[in-house]
């Protein structure tokens, strides 16, 4: 299916690209979503004449996430979780929990902004975390893992 995207979409494409791209992703996420729209020849034209627009909300949504992104990188942000005498959590430290603590903080995160590479945290101790609040937006953020007595 051909679509028109109408913001930045990671391995994709750019703002205003008409892609190819799998009818089920298209009709189930990108467009639902309103990244995108069918690349009809009137969305076309449409799109042409809300370019300028759309580009400007686009330079807007990312100006402000790079500035939240100012004040979050180097953060460290503190969970407390039921351990054992080990340091082996009982539960994991998942990233609704680390969304969770930054919105408590004061930085409201989604939780699917929030990348753990190495899958949830099991011990107590400093981890790093990504959290990516935009397409160009990814900062570095400290969990401190806070074992309570079981």
């Amino acid at each position: 299916m051909q679509i028109i995207l109408l913001e930045k979409v990671v391995n994709l494409g750019n703002l205003g690209e008409v892609v190819k791209v799998k009818d089920g992703y298209a009709r189930n996420f990108l467009i639902p979503q309103k990244m995108a729209r069918r690349a009809t020849a009137a969305a076309v034209a449409e799109f042409e004449v809300k370019r300028a627009e759309l580009e400007k909300a686009a330079a807007a949504k990312l100006a402000a996430a790079q500035a939240q992104g100012e004040k979050l990188n180097g953060m460290t942000v503190t969970v407390s979780q039921k351990a054992g005498v080990d340091g082996r959590l009982f539960g994991s430290v998942t990233n609704f929990d680390i969304a969770e603590a930054l919105t408590k903080a004061g930085f409201p995160v989604e939780k699917a902004a929030v990348r753990m590479p190495t899958g949830p945290l099991k011990a107590v101790g400093e981890h790093p975390v990504s959290v990516s609040l935009h397409t160009d937006v990814l900062v570095e953020v400290t969990v401190a893992v806070v074992g309570e007595a079981a």
